[in-house]
């Protein structure tokens, strides 16, 4: 997911909460989406590592959180998101979309039902207010925005479970995959999901930003290594998961970039971008989002041109690219005619000039250890 200018009319970043904490740690900070957030602490390799083999914490406060509530509160989101959220339980959590009315993907959102016809809706830094403006239009005072007086930390790793559950009790410890719940922790609430963005198993928390030093303290005491932006991204990437701004955007519907799943279509509900969607999902695809790993040393990027052998014109542009830590090869994506869009065909990027071999692969790049 991506990120809100949030900076006043002067251009100064917003701070996170816990920035005192993180600069003691020695976080190197770089701007995002109007916030001043730590890209990393002693490495991002190292980060990286942490989290595939142990624990990792990140402090994401600048994804974008609000509230809809009241009895209509999911008939009001499903007319403005693309999955039906009225079939969803209290204490689950799903993926979703908002699109344009021609099908363009304007967001990746999450949504948490929780007791008493609350829902939680988790945006991209980048387009949060729009997003809000957006649920203020079919919501109107039902929806509230708490970014400014929450905290949103991830823990993420094959030890998460076991720290969060040791910090947050029996309660965390019983959610299954994508179950929410709101906790006492210390006499304050904590929303809990077991969700992530790394391709690991964990949980994200949201808190009052008053109690939030005192949770990422509880985190990293037991064991969790602070993990910044540029970790959380080469993470995202072996998994093979989207990032608004870059693998999915106006110009990309969710059947070429994989997401069918969070599109609803049979239950007949008009929503934002309804009509487009059900001719997209008729018509023969023409481009698909794919993943290709580079057969040779090179690290891929974000808008290199990707190109059949021997030939000039390129047949598409990676969207996101990145050394794999994990895999120790060049790893990226890009939509390329359907016809190219098969595993095992190999193409060539142009890295400065150079043609790295690389090949079409199933997602992920990185699959967990089986035990």
């Amino acid at each position: 997911m991506a990120g809100s200018d949030h900076s006043g009319s002067n251009g100064v970043l917003t701070r996170l909460a816990l920035h005192d904490r993180h600069e003691a740690l020695g976080a190197r900070f770089a701007p995002f989406a109007g916030w001043e957030m730590p890209l990393q602490y002693e490495g991002i390799v190292g980060e990286h590592h942490a989290v595939r083999e142990r624990v990792g914490v990140f402090d994401v406060s600048h994804l974008a959180r609000a509230w809809v509530e009241g009895p209509d509160a999911a008939a009001l989101l499903r007319s403005v998101t693309t999955f039906d959220v009225t079939t969803l339980p209290v204490g689950k959590a799903h993926y979703s979309l908002y699109c344009t009315e021609d099908g363009g993907i304007e967001d990746d959102i999450f949504l948490y039902h929780l007791p008493g016809d609350r829902w939680l809706v988790i945006h991209n830094a980048a387009n949060a207010d729009k997003d809000f403006e957006r649920l203020r239009a079919v919501a109107g005072d039902a929806a509230s925005e708490v970014t400014p007086e929450t905290v949103m930390l991830a823990v993420q790793g094959p030890e998460a479970v076991a720290l969060l559950s040791s910090v947050l009790g029996d309660g965390f410890a019983g959610l299954e995959q994508r179950d929410c719940a709101e906790l006492d922790w210390n006499g304050t609430s904590v929303l809990v999901a077991r969700t992530g963005y790394t391709g690991e198993d964990g949980g994200e928390c949201i808190v009052g930003a008053d109690h939030a030093p005192a949770l990422w303290d509880a985190f990293t005491e037991g064991g969790a290594t602070p993990a910044g932006l540029g970790a959380r991204d080469t993470l995202r990437l072996e998994a093979a998961l989207p990032l608004h701004g870059n693998d999915i955007d106006t110009t990309t519907h969710p059947y070429e970039a994989g997401l069918g799943f969070a599109v609803t279509l049979d239950d007949g509900a008009p929503f934002t971008g309804r009509e487009a969607l059900v001719e997209a999902k008729a018509q023969p695809r023409t481009r698909r989002l794919a993943h290709l790993v580079a057969k040779e040393r090179g690290v891929l990027r974000a808008h290199y041109a990707v190109h059949e052998p021997g030939t000039e014109e390129p047949v598409a542009h990676l969207t996101s690219g990145a050394f794999s830590p994990s895999l120790r090869l060049g790893v990226g994506m890009a939509y390329l005619p359907v016809r190219l869009a098969k595993p095992g065909v190999t193409l060539e990027v142009d890295v400065r000039g150079r043609a790295l071999p690389v090949e079409v692969v199933r997602r992920p790049f990185y699959r967990k250890p089986k035990d």
